[in-house]
C-alpha cells in the first residue's frame, strides 16, 4: 500500500487539500495550522499570501521556509517529502511534523517610552536626567530565525509577547547613541530624526541576528529634562537674548532694582533683600549704569573697567571650565568675568586642557585683565548700599546716610558685601555713632 493510501485509510484521519491562513488578525505574529490527526492530499496546495511566511517543522527541527506562492503538496517535493517523513512509523500516532505561518508584515505604532530616568552627560549642562518617549516600527525579516530563537512550540505568538523586549532593548541604547551622537541636548529637538535613524541603525544588526527582526522605524517624539534643567535652559535663552554675560548681568540686576521699586518703605526685610540681592550682582555696574543714563540720546556709554587694558577676548576664542557663584558649564573668560564682576566675594575656580587642577580666576591671565579693580570707598566712610522712604537704592557713605536719617523720619535700610541681609541703619554701630547713639541698638 502507497504513502497516500495508507494515510486515507488511517483512523479518523481527515484530508486536507489546502493548506492557508486568511486570519487578519493586526496582532498575530505565529500561527500554527492544525493538522492533529489530519492527512495532506497528494497534490494539495500550500497558499502563502503576501506578508507571510510558510514554515515546516519536521520532527522537532525546521525543515523550510516558503515564501509568498502556491506550492504543490506532493511527494515529489523535497521539503514536503522530509515533512511526510516525520510521521511516525506504522502511523500508530498521529504526525509529528507541524506547518506555521509567519506574519512578515510591517508592525506599526508600537510604543516606547523610559520608565525612570536615563543619566547623561552633556557638554553644556553637565549630568542630566532624560526622559523620553516615541513610537517604532518592525517586521520578521528572518522566520527560521524568530522561530528558532523566540516562537519554539507555541501555536500562537502575538506582538504582546515580543515588543515588551525590544522596547527595552531600545531605551537600553538610548543614552549610549545620544552621548555618541555629540549633539547637545539645547540642539537635540532640530535633530530628533537623525537620531532615531542613528538609534535604528545601531540595534537592527542585533535584532536581525538574535531575535529574526528588521527595526524599519524608530520615532523620538519628546526628550525632556528634570524642570529646574528647563529654568536653567530658559536663562540660558534670557542670556542669549541679551547679547553677552555682562549685559545679561546687567539685566539681572536692573530686574532687582524694579521688583524693589514697585514695593517701597513698609514692603519689610525681604522686599529690601531682594533689592540686595540684585544689587550684589550688579555691584559693579553701578557706575557704568549712572554713566550710561547721563549719556547724550542716541549714544551708548562704553562699560568701563571691562577692558582691563586690553581688547576683550576675539569670539570663538579659548574657553574654560567654571564652577562657581555663576554655576558649572563652559564658557569663554569674558562671561566668566561678568560671573567675577557679579559676586566678587564668592569663590570662581576654572580649568583648561593641561592644567594639572583647577586655579581661582585671578591667576588665568586672560580672565584677570578682563575684570575691573573693586571700586575704592566712597568718600566720607565705608560704603553702604542705602533705600530710604524716598525709594531708590544707591550706594553712600555712613556720613551721607546718618545725613539722610536725621533730615527725614522714617525707615532707612542698609546693607553691604557680608551681610546677610538689610538692617535698620541705627543699628550699624559706625551709622549709630554718627548719630549720637550711646546705647545699644534697638531690640529687632
Amino acid at each position: 500500500m502507497g504513502l497516500w493510501d495508507t494515510l486515507k485509510t488511517h483512523a479518523g484521519a481527515q484530508l486536507l487539500d489546502v493548506l492557508e491562513w486568511t486570519d487578519d488578525s493586526p496582532n498575530t505574529l505565529v500561527y500554527r495550522f492544525p493538522i492533529f490527526q489530519k492527512a495532506i492530499q497528494d497534490g494539495g496546495k500550500l497558499v502563502v499570501r503576501e506578508g507571510q511566511a510558510g514554515v515546516f517543522i519536521a520532527e522537532g527541527k525546521l525543515s523550510d521556509v516558503f515564501g509568498p506562492g502556491t506550492y504543490e503538496l506532493s511527494t515529489r517535493t523535497k521539503p514536503i517529502m522530509a515533512f511526510f517523513e516525520s510521521i511516525k512509523y506504522g502511523l500508530n500516532m498521529p504526525y509529528k511534523g507541524d506547518v506555521y505561518f509567519v506574519s512578515t508584515k510591517q508592525i506599526t505604532d508600537q510604543k516606547w517610552g523610559t520608565q525612570n530616568p536615563i543619566p547623561i552627560r552633556d557638554a553644556d549642562l553637565g549630568v542630566v536626567r532624560i526622559r523620553g518617549f516615541g513610537n517604532f516600527s518592525f517586521r520578521i525579516s528572518d522566520p527560521a530565525v524568530f522561530m528558532r530563537e523566540l516562537v519554539g512550540t507555541a501555536g500562537l505568538f502575538t506582538t504582546e509577547e515580543i515588543t515588551g523586549q525590544l522596547k527595552r532593548k531600545l531605551v537600553s541604547a538610548l543614552a549610549d547613541t545620544i552621548g555618541e551622537s555629540k549633539i547637545p541636548l539645547l540642539d537635540l529637538v532640530a535633530h530628533y530624526m537623525d537620531f532615531g535613524d542613528a538609534l535604528r541603525q545601531r540595534l537592527n544588526g542585533w535584532f536581525q541576528a538574535n531575535y529574526g527582526i528588521t527595526l524599519t522605524d524608530f520615532v523620538v517624539e519628546n526628550i525632556s529634562v528634570p524642570p529646574e534643567v528647563e529654568k536653567m535652559m530658559d536663562k540660558r535663552s534670557s542670556m542669549a537674548l541679551a547679547g553677552d554675560m555682562n549685559a545679561y548681568t546687567q539685566f539681572q540686576a536692573a530686574n532687582a532694582l524694579e521688583e524693589a521699586a514697585k514695593r517701597p518703605g513698609g514692603g519689610g526685610g525681604g522686599t529690601f533683600m531682594d533689592a540686595g540681592l540684585g544689587l550684589a550682582m550688579g555691584n559693579a555696574m553701578g557706575n557704568t549704569l549712572g554713566r550710561a543714563q547721563q549719556a547724550p540720546a542716541g549714544t551708548f556709554a562704553p562699560q568701563a573697567g571691562l577692558t582691563g587694558g586690553g581688547p576683550p577676548p576675539l569670539p570663538g576664542g579659548a574657553k574654560f571650565h567654571y564652577n562657581g557663584a555663576g554655576g558649572q558649564g563652559e564658557f569663554d573668560a569674558q562671561a566668566i568675568a561678568g560671573f567675577v564682576v557679579a559676586n566678587r566675594g564668592a569663590q570662581h575656580l576654572v580649568w583648561q586642557a593641561g592644567w594639572p587642577g583647577w586655579k581661582p580666576w585671578s591667576e588665568a591671565a586672560d580672565i584677570s585683565r578682563l575684570v575691573p579693580p573693586a571700586p575704592p570707598p566712597v568718600p566720607g566712610g565705608a560704603p553702604y548700599h542705602y533705600a530710604g522712604p524716598e525709594g531708590g537704592n544707591v550706594v553712600l557713605s555712613t556720613g551721607e546716610i546718618a545725613a539722610r536719617v536725621r533730615a527725614q523720619p522714617g525707615r532707612h535700610l542698609v546693607w553691604k558685601e557680608g551681610m546677610p541681609g538689610w538692617v535698620e541703619a541705627n543699628t550699624v554701630p559706625e551709622i549709630a555713632s554718627l548719630l549720637g547713639g550711646g546705647g545699644p541698638p534697638p531690640l529687632p
